[in-house]
C-alpha cells in the first residue's frame, strides 16, 4: 500500500513537471508494448528503480572498495539499458503476433462479410468478441470511428501506429476495394492467402540463414571478446616485466572500443540477414554488446590467474 501511494504521488508530481506532449508521446510507445499503464506511473516506477540501485551500488561500492563513480554511472546505466531494452522487444513482439494474426483476422473478417454484413457492422463484432493485441488496436479504431473520425483515416493511423508493411499493405487494399464497391469478401480473402504466402516465406529465410547467424552471434559473444580480453591479459604482463610500451597501456581501451563496434555492427549485419530491416539491428546490439563486455570483463581481470600467470 505504502509502494503504491508513493508511486500515485510521484506519478502526479511528474505529470505537472513534464510537458504533456512528451508524456503523450511516450504512452503512445507504451501502448505500441501493450503497456496500459499510465505514462506518469511507468516514470515513477523508473525514478524508484534509479533510487534503489544507486543506494544499493553505492553500499556495494563502499563494501567492495570500488570506485563510486563507477558504481553510480552503473547505477543509472543498469536501469535505462533494461527498460529500453524491455521496452523495444515487447513492441517488436506485439508487433510480431499482430503481423501473425492478420491473415486469420481477414479470413474471418471475409466470412462475416459472405453473410451480409457491412464492413462497420462485421469490424464492430469482431471488436466485441476478439482477443489479442490486433483486436485491442481494432477496438480503439472503433472508438475512433464512435468519435467521429472517418473509416480510412482510422484504418491509417492504425497502421502507421503499429508500423507494419503487412497491415499498412492490407488496410490500403481494403479500403481502396469497399470504395470502388467491389467484392470486398473474395479480396480480403486473397490478401488473407497472399500474407499467409508470405510469412511462410519469411520463416524459409529464417531457417536458412540460422547457421549464419549462430556463426555471427558465438563469432561476436564470445571469440572476439575472449582474444580482445586476452590482449588486456598479454598487455598487463608485458607491462609488469617492464616491457610494456605506450601500445601495451593503449590496448585495452582500444580492445573495448572495437569490441563496441564490433558487437554494434554485429547485431545490425543479423537484423539484416534475417529480416532484411537494419532498424531491428538495436534488437541485437545491446544483449550482444552487454554479453561481450561480460566476457572481456572476465578474461581481463581474471583470465591472467585463469591461465597461470600471475
Amino acid at each position: 500500500m505504502f509502494i503504491e501511494d508513493l508511486i500515485i504521488k510521484l506519478s502526479n508530481i511528474i505529470e505537472n513537471k513534464i510537458n504533456k506532449s512528451i508524456l503523450i508521446a511516450f504512452q503512445e510507445y507504451l501502448l505500441k508494448a501493450g503497456i496500459f499503464t499510465l505514462a506518469s506511473q511507468i516514470l515513477a516506477i523508473i525514478l524508484m528503480a534509479y533510487i534503489a540501485f544507486i543506494i544499493l551500488f553505492s553500499i556495494v561500492s563502499i563494501a567492495l572498495s570500488v570506485n563510486l563513480s563507477i558504481a553510480l554511472i552503473l547505477a543509472i546505466f543498469i536501469p535505462t539499458i533494461s527498460f529500453i531494452l524491455i521496452l523495444f522487444l515487447k513492441i517488436e513482439k506485439r508487433a510480431s503476433e499482430i503481423e501473425n494474426s492478420i491473415p486469420d483476422f481477414l479470413r474471418q473478417l471475409s466470412s462475416m462479410l459472405k453473410v451480409g454484413l457491412s464492413l462497420e457492422n462485421a469490424l464492430l463484432d469482431m471488436s466485441d468478441h476478439g482477443k489479442g493485441p490486433l483486436y485491442d488496436e481494432l477496438r480503439r479504431v472503433v472508438v475512433e470511428i464512435r468519435m467521429g473520425k472517418s473509416l480510412d483515416e482510422s484504418f491509417n493511423s492504425m497502421a502507421i501506429r503499429l508500423n507494419s508493411k503487412d497491415l499498412e499493405r492490407s488496410f490500403k487494399i481494403i479500403l481502396n476495394a469497399h470504395k470502388s464497391g467491389g467484392s470486398l469478401s473474395d479480396i480480403i480473402l486473397d490478401v488473407s492467402d497472399d500474407l499467409r504466402a508470405m510469412q511462410v516465406l519469411k520463416r524459409e529465410r529464417k531457417a536458412s540463414v540460422m547457421m549464419s547467424t549462430m556463426f555471427l552471434i558465438i563469432a561476436s559473444t564470445i571469440a572476439a571478446p575472449f582474444a580482445l580480453g586476452m590482449v588486456g591479459v598479454y598487455s598487463s604482463f608485458m607491462i609488469e616485466l617492464g616491457k610494456g610500451g605506450a601500445i601495451c597501456e593503449v590496448a585495452p581501451l582500444a580492445a573495448e572500443i572495437y569490441l563496441i563496434i564490433h558487437s554494434i555492427l554485429a547485431g545490425f549485419l543479423i537484423a539484416l540477414i534475417m529480416y532484411g530491416d537494419l532498424k531491428k539491428g538495436l534488437r541485437y546490439s545491446i544483449p550482444i554488446t552487454c554479453s561481450a563486455f561480460a566476457v572481456f570483463y572476465l578474461i581481463n581481470n581474471f583470465g591472467a590467474g585463469f591461465f597461470g600467470l600471475v
